[in-house]
């Protein structure tokens, strides 16, 4: 059931951490309102990108440096990769530079920094935040904003060159400083910058040096997407003279090249209004074009090959089976879907005296018991995944109060009209709270909660919207006591948009949970109807005491962005979002609908 790896391992034993599977994320940054450091003129910022490793700021990456700006758009684009089970805690660190940006930040005026992970900024494909000075003051109203771009099945690349020639002259002693910014244009009109040349001293004929961008970065895989070209003379103090314009797509580009044309009018639409004789402020060239990913393919156009790249190759054919079509990854701006996650804790009397230190719900000052190490480890990868952070939380087999009688299915929280908590924290919080104000009893049933949760995610199938996904987290110590109503809810549950985990805590036989996991084979109810996708992840929590918690919640949610793949795909009703996964749903299975292969979101952005 692992959701493959792109890391080279050995086959993973029993209980082993599968290898995750990564996706490739390209980062945007610009800021707003920075703080000023020089007298003179304004500051030179550029932003140090780190990545927290083993306990430490690891860095990884640096922009360039954006001359004389106080609201800066970094033309560097920061790719990483991306894992769907992990906490990966990135800090930007903004600085007014004192020389050139690959030298040392250590002498350069520090001007804020912000902290967050990447799994929110590709959750939210845009996280703006206020940058923070020494001891988490606010660097007056200093934001950095990081903008996140999935291009995990848009692996080619483009390598550019331009050069101008006779461009107007902005300069009375000398010659224009000319650079040039290539920007892409949003569905919504929106421009964003894909790449800023370096600055040609003097110069009205000027020869760019190459440059590569990812197909996805350009054109967002959309041949037809329309282009546009800026040309600059550049300006010390940042106030930069606009020489000219033109527009194009990647389509024509290509074409243009491929008849040896490829060149456009540089146009100022203010000198076209008032000279009658007009004609531009200079022409710029399309010098080279190539696929970097494609070697020797200089002159011919890239269309065919852009086709292959953005949608990946087709998944080889299976014995007996035509092959797959390429898996296509949808790169619309849209929101994804927001993921729902309920969490349900077991509070049979199997469990042990809370009071009891030899309690599996003992609640030790000094260390965490089984039941908050599981909550923890997984909740926290998923609260990045919701855009209100709340979890829902549920108790089951206990007598609670007033009256005392055996629930299933009750609000830890003791609110029935509102079981949500405020982050993981809040859940632990409730928990502690509740344990001694109920009385562990029996017995182990689990098909309530799941069918409250089903209920849920049924009534958002409804809507026939991609906007919620459901992810039951259950905690328990032992054997499903109705494990034919268990099996029949989950079978039901299949066809929802909703997955299941369950973690196994203490030493108890799990050997019949593991018919749940799928992992044997198809589940079926006790009528014998199959389940339509495989749901349920079912994790000893004994085999994985000694991980850390990062390591357990990958091996936890490992199969997660599968089952996203296979919902969607299953409903045509791929979400727009990012950090996308392609994955082969694999046969289809006799007397159920197909479950073709399709590319989503499995980080589930918010909207």
């Amino acid at each position: 059931m692992s959701a493959g790896s792109e890391r080279p391992a050995a086959a993973a034993a029993p209980g082993a951490v599968p290898a995750p599977r990564a996706s490739r994320v390209e980062l945007r940054l610009s800021c707003r309102h920075l703080l000023d450091r020089d007298p003179l003129t304004k500051s030179d910022p550029s932003v140090l990108l780190l990545l927290r490793s083993q306990n430490q700021w690891v860095q990884v990456d640096r922009t360039e440096v954006v001359q004389s700006s106080l609201h800066p758009v970094f033309s560097k684009v920061f790719t990483l990769d991306y894992y769907f089970e992990e906490v990966q805690k990135l800090r930007f660190e903004v600085y007014d530079t004192r020389g050139p940006g690959d030298l040392g930040y250590q002498d350069d005026d520090f001007l804020g920094g912000m902290e967050c992970t990447l799994g929110q900024i590709v959750a939210q494909k845009k996280v703006t935040r206020a940058l923070l000075l020494k001891f988490g003051r606010n660097a007056g109203k200093s934001t950095i904003t990081v903008t996140a771009e999935d291009i995990s099945r848009n692996n080619g690349y483009v390598e550019l060159s331009f050069r101008a020639r006779k461009l107007d002259d902005k300069d009375l002693f000398s010659k224009s400083d000319p650079f040039l910014e290539l920007y892409r244009v949003n569905d919504d009109g929106s421009e964003q910058l894909v790449y800023r040349t370096e600055v040609v001293k003097d110069n009205l004929s000027p020869v760019w040096e190459p440059f590569k961008v990812s197909l996805n970065n350009l054109c967002s895989c959309e041949e037809t997407r329309p282009l546009k070209c800026l040309v600059w003379d550049h300006d010390s103090r940042g106030k930069h003279d606009f020489i000219g314009e033109f527009s194009t797509t990647f389509e024509e580009m290509q074409k243009a090249f491929g008849e040896d044309q490829a060149q456009w009018d540089c146009v100022n639409a203010k000198y076209r209004q008032r000279k009658r004789n007009y004609k531009n402020s200079g022409v710029v060239i399309l010098a080279d074009l190539k696929g970097s990913l494609f070697p020797g393919l200089h002159h011919g156009r890239l269309s065919d090959s852009l086709h292959r790249e953005c949608t990946g190759p087709s998944p080889p054919a299976e014995p007996g089976r035509p092959a797959h079509p390429g898996c296509n990854s949808e790169p619309g701006p849209g929101p994804g879907a927001d993921v729902q996650k309920w969490v349900a804790i077991d509070f049979t009397a199997s469990n042990g005296d809370p009071r009891n230190s030899c309690s599996l719900h003992y609640i030790n000052p000094f260390q965490p018991n089984e039941y908050l190490q599981a909550l923890v480890a997984v909740g926290e990868i998923c609260q990045d995944y919701d855009s209100d952070k709340r979890f829902s939380a549920l108790g089951f087999g206990a007598r609670i109060p007033p009256k005392y009688e055996v629930s299933h299915d009750f609000a830890i929280n003791f609110n029935p009209e509102d079981d949500e908590c405020e982050g993981i924290q809040g859940v632990v919080e409730a928990y502690r709270n509740c344990l001694p104000r109920v009385q562990l009893y029996g017995p182990t049933n689990v098909a309530p909660v799941i069918s409250k949760v089903a209920r849920m995610a049924a009534a958002e199938e409804s809507t026939g919207e991609a906007s919620q996904y459901y992810i039951l987290l259950v905690l328990t110590d032992g054997v499903v006591t109705d494990m034919a109503d268990t099996r029949e809810a989950i079978v039901r549950a299949s066809y929802l948009p909703m997955s299941i985990i369950i973690v196994g805590v203490g030493n108890a036989d799990f050997t019949d949970m593991q018919t749940l996991d799928g992992d044997e084979g198809i589940l079926r109810s006790p009528r014998g109807e199959p389940a339509l996708r495989d749901i349920v992840q079912f994790v000893p929590f004994r085999e994985l005491k000694s991980a850390s918690p990062a390591a357990l919640a990958k091996c936890v949610l490992a199969e997660v962005p599968r089952q996203v793949v296979e919902y969607f795909s299953y409903r045509e009703l791929p979400p727009r979002g990012l950090g996308t996964h392609t994955y082969d749903a694999g046969p289809e299975r006799a007397g159920q609908p197909g479950v073709r292969p399709v590319s989503v979101s499995s980080t589930l952005g918010v909207p």
